[in-house]
Formats: structure tokens, sequence, C-alpha cells
């Protein structure tokens, strides 16, 4: 639940910096349960306004996770307009979402949950040893 509630709480309009694939994703899963869960309680009830009101509150949640996890990967949160695109717009986004993250810092920032790792060292040759000469 902490996957659905951080970026709801703390980052509700925030459309800077960065947000991994794990971060992304698990919202999008507890997203999806939840509406389902909502639907489920809606056809009991028998109303159709708890969906669209819970669809409503999280939009600006969504779209901003969403900028987020395209700066992630070096794309501009607008890209999110692709997916107006039918079908091809989806398998578009889906592609991006599902991509590894930049390797260190991009234009919107450094990577989520740490610093830049160190790049790989090149092995030192041996060093031969010193003869004294006495």
């Amino acid at each position: 639940m902490h996957w659905f509630l951080d970026p709801i709480q703390n980052h509700y309009a925030d459309f800077t910096g960065r947000a991994t694939r794990q971060q992304f994703w698990m919202f999008i899963l507890v997203y999806i349960g939840i509406y389902v869960a909502v639907s489920i309680l809606e056809n009991i009830v028998g109303t159709t306004l708890l969906t669209m009101l819970f669809s409503l509150a999280v939009l600006v949640p969504s779209i901003a996770i969403t900028a987020r996890r395209l700066h992630d990967i070096g794309k501009s949160g607008w890209w999110q307009l692709i997916g107006f695109i039918p079908l091809v717009g989806l398998i578009i986004m889906i592609i991006w979402m599902a991509q590894k993250s930049d390797i260190g810092a991009n234009a919107y920032g450094a990577p989520v949950g740490g610093t830049v790792p160190p790049p790989p060292q090149s092995p030192t040759p041996p060093q031969s040893p010193q003869s004294s000469a006495e």
C-alpha cells in the first residue's frame, strides 16, 4: 500500500524528478486492485459515482508519476500525450514504462534511491618488485 500512498501523499502534483520502474508499476498494480474493489462495491450498492470519484481523485498523481517515470528514461513528461494515438500510443507507452532507468544523472536529475554508481575501474598492471642495489 506504501507504493500507492506515497505518490498521493508526498508527490500529489510533483512533475519534477524521477520515478523508478518499481515505483511506477507498483502504483499501477495497487490502483487497479483498488479500482476493481471499488467497482465491485459499486455494483453491490447500485451506483456509478464511486469509481468516477476514485478515478478523479487519483488522476493528477497518475499523470505525475507517469511524467516522473518518463523523466527516468530521459524523456519529457509531455510524451504521455502519445497515449492518445489509438493502440500504437498504448504500446509505445508500455514499452517506455518497462525500460530500464538511465544510469546516472540525466536532464531531470539524479537517479532515485541513491548516488551515481562509480565508473568501472580498469585493472592496474602488477608492479614489478624493486631491486635494491647494494
